[in-house]
C-alpha cells in the first residue's frame, strides 16, 4: 500500500485507531479486512488528487481535504467493486476514524 511508505504511519495502527473510533455495533459488522479495504480506498482518493506527490505538495501548506468528497468516493468504489453491503453511514466511520488517525500522527501538516 502507498501509506506504507509514508513516513509514521502503521497499518496495525491505523486499523487499532480506526477499531477504537467506530461505534460498538459497527465493530462488530467489521472485519479488519473491511477496514483495511476501506483505508485502500482513501488512499486511492489521496494519490487520485495527488496528494501523496513530492512533486503536487509544496511542503509549506497542509492538506485540505473534503470529507464529503472522500466519502462520496468511497461509497462509490466500494459499491463498483461488489464491497457496497455498508452504508454511507458506517463507512464514514471509519473514514473519520481513518482522518483521526491520520491528525494524530501529523501525517499531512
Amino acid at each position: 500500500m502507498v501509506e506504507d511508505e509514508l513516513l509514521g504511519y502503521d497499518d496495525t495502527a491505523s486499523v487499532a485507531f480506526i477499531r477504537n473510533y467506530i461505534p460498538q455495533e459497527l465493530k462488530e459488522l467489521l472485519s479488519d479486512d473491511d477496514i483495511v479495504y476501506i483505508v485502500d480506498l482513501i488512499y486511492d482518493y489521496y494519490e487520485s488528487r495527488g496528494y501523496l506527490s513530492d512533486e503536487d505538495q509544496d511542503g509549506d501548506e497542509p492538506i485540505d481535504i473534503d470529507e464529503d468528497e472522500l466519502l462520496e468516493y468511497v461509497v462509490r468504489n466500494a459499491k463498483k467493486d461488489g464491497v457496497g453491503r455498508f452504508d454511507t453511514d458506517q463507512i464514514r466511520f471509519v473514514v473519520q476514524g481513518e482522518l483521526e488517525y491520520c491528525e494524530s500522527i501529523h501525517l499531512f501538516d
